[in-house]
């Protein structure tokens, strides 16, 4: 006669653990280093994607990152997103007072900080069914626009997806 373990049985916690496992297995996921390429004159002071830090302060027209961890589902699904937040700000210190005048090095610090900018935005991940995935790289563009990729090859490369020059020109206004 065959009896139903009880939860306190050991085979029951072993057949759950075993569920368990499998369920991991059957959705595992890719995890790698967050990058991003800054396409525009403001420096992007932190970012992260779905809460994970992207580490470096990234200066106008460069690349950074090496934040810890993108995951990838080990399937591409219709529909797939990534959230960004991000701060951007001056991109420079040329007019920097030092500290040896106080009122101007408070009224630089002022001018500055009216400047940052907080944004958050959705952006869907691109289809990477049969292709290998190496993290995420975030491209910041003009009007606070983004792209993403899961690609291995190396921002410029031939097969880099995304073909945008590093440096663009800012526009006059951008859309609402």
């Amino acid at each position: 006669m065959n009896v139903m373990p009880r939860p306190t049985d050991g085979r029951y916690r072993l057949a759950l653990l075993g569920a368990l496992v499998g369920a991991l297995l059957a959705q595992s996921a890719l995890a790698s280093t967050l990058e991003a390429i800054n396409h525009t004159h403001w420096a992007i002071n932190r970012f992260s994607v779905d809460g994970r830090s992207g580490i470096d302060i990234i200066g106008p027209y460069q690349g950074g990152g090496g934040g810890c961890c993108y995951v990838a589902p080990s399937r591409w699904q219709p529909g797939m997103t990534v959230r960004v937040d991000w701060e951007r700000g001056v991109g420079g210190t040329e007019d920097y007072p030092g500290t040896g005048d106080w009122p101007k090095f408070l009224a630089w610090e002022k001018t500055i900080k009216a400047q940052k900018r907080q944004h958050s935005k959705v952006v869907p991940v691109p289809d990477y069914t049969g292709q290998k995935v190496c993290g995420l790289t975030v491209h910041f563009l003009p009007c606070d626009e983004l792209q993403v990729t899961t690609s291995c090859y190396a921002y410029g490369s031939p097969e880099y997806p995304i073909k945008t020059p590093l440096h663009l020109p800012e526009p006059q206004s951008c859309p609402k």
